[in-house]
């Protein structure tokens, strides 16, 4: 037992380092940033959007036993994230603006990237638990899953207000929660298992929202037809990568 353990907690953790994949950026200049974050944020919708229609609610809906409070659930979801953004917005509006302005779609997405990375650290460790080599098989296909995610989410983050360092942290920080969620696997099992039927439709509205509500918005900005279908065309490329990693599931 003492060996599945090391194993998925050695796991978890290279999963949430995931999360630096955007390190890259420091070394661009903050003009080159600025001039193409457009097309990491149109990537985050389509890997956002992906996410939840061909991965987070298909899972869910061959887990649960009832299709109605599926539906339910992801449009709970939906509201959740609604209200808690009409809340950042209050409390957005009533700071001091000497603080630096961090738009409230960056919260968001840490929230719900948290949500996210959590269930992934319960399917890691319930994995784990069948066997090593399920568990690693496991741990391969949630990687390659986060990584054109987690460049999306890096990009919104920047797209917020956020310093490049501190997203990075940031990001990282939303990304360890994975590792609770392994924990509390390994100790309660399959209920652990049971409760992410609960997790995965609403974490699939909080995705859903955030593209639909605070995203796509943002890319209706761009005027310039040539961007335009630069845009189109990175939301394509973010559905189709997390299409892709069906035939690695």
């Amino acid at each position: 037992m003492l060996t599945i353990y090391i194993y998925a907690f050695i796991s978890v953790i290279i999963v949430s380092f995931v999360s630096f994949v955007g390190v890259f950026s420091l070394t661009l200049k903050d003009d080159f940033v600025k001039k193409y974050i457009g097309l990491f944020i149109s990537l985050a919708v389509g890997a956002l959007l992906g996410d939840s229609f061909i991965h987070l609610i298909p899972e869910t809906f061959e887990k649960s036993s009832g299709p109605t409070l599926t539906g339910l659930l992801i449009i709970i979801g939906i509201l959740i994230f609604f209200i808690l953004e009409k809340f950042l917005h209050w409390h957005h509006h009533g700071e001091d603006k000497d603080e630096p302005d961090i738009h409230p779609v960056g919260k968001l997405l840490l929230f719900t990237d948290g949500f996210h990375n959590f269930i992934d650290g319960i399917i890691i460790g319930v994995s784990f638990l069948v066997s090593i080599p399920v568990g690693i098989a496991t741990t391969l296909a949630v990687i390659l899953h986060e990584i054109p995610q987690e460049v999306g989410d890096f990009a919104v983050l920047l797209h917020s207000g956020y310093e490049k360092k501190r997203a990075l942290w940031l990001n990282f920080l939303s990304a360890l929660t994975a590792v609770a969620g392994t924990i509390i696997a390994l100790i309660f099992g399959n209920i652990a298992e049971t409760f992410t039927i609960w997790i995965l439709p609403i974490a699939a509205g909080g995705f859903i929202y955030i593209a639909m509500a605070d995203l796509i918005p943002e890319l209706h900005k761009t005027k310039e037809a040539k961007y335009s279908v630069l845009q189109i065309l990175s939301v394509f490329i973010g559905i189709a990568l997390m299409l892709a990693l069906l035939l690695l599931e």
